[in-house]
C-alpha cells in the first residue's frame, strides 16, 4: 500500500500546490480579490487526499509487504484467491436507487423526501453489509 500512499501524496502536494497559484492568480488577475470556492475546493481536495494517503500509510505499516510493493515480486506471487464477491445480490441496485433519490431530495430541496431517502440509505446499506451474516451460532 505504500504505492497507493504514494500516488496520494502528490495528489495532496499538487493540490495544495495549485491552490496557492490559483489564490494568487484569481488576486491579481480578477480585479474582485481572491475567487474563495475555488480556492476552499483546492485546499479541501488537498485535505482529503492527505487524510487518504494517511490511511494508506498507516495500514501498510501493520500488513505484510503486497507483491505490488516488493521490487522482487514475481507475476504468480499474486496469484490467488483475492476475496469474497457477492455473485448475485440485488442490494447495490437498491442502494444505487435510494442514493439517487438522496441526491435528486438534495438538489430539488424536498426534506421530507430527503429523509425517507436516509432511511432508505440506512436499510439497503445495513441490508448490504450483513446479506450473508447468519447469527453467531448458525452453522
Amino acid at each position: 500500500m505504500r504505492v497507493e500512499a504514494r500516488i496520494f501524496d502528490l495528489v495532496t502536494a499538487f493540490a495544495f500546490f495549485i491552490a496557492i497559484v490559483y489564490g494568487v492568480t484569481t488576486y491579481y488577475w480578477s480585479g474582485f480579490g481572491v475567487e474563495p470556492v475555488g480556492l476552499v475546493a483546492l485546499i479541501l481536495t488537498g485535505g482529503l487526499a492527505f487524510i487518504a494517503g494517511s490511511y494508506m500509510r498507516f495500514v501498510a505499516r501493520r500488513i505484510d509487504a503486497r507483491p505490488e510493493d516488493r521490487e522482487d515480486a514475481e507475476i504468480s506471487d499474486g496469484a490467488g484467491e483475492l476475496g469474497f464477491f457477492s455473485p448475485g445480490s440485488y442490494w447495490p441496485i437498491a442502494l444505487a436507487a435510494s442514493a439517487a433519490t438522496a441526491g435528486l431530495s438534495l438538489a430539488f430541496f424536498h426534506v421530507w423526501l430527503l429523509v425517507i431517502a436516509v432511511v432508505m440509505l440506512l436499510i439497503t446499506v445495513g441490508g448490504l453489509v450483513f446479506e450473508y451474516h447468519t447469527g453467531p451460532n448458525h452453522e
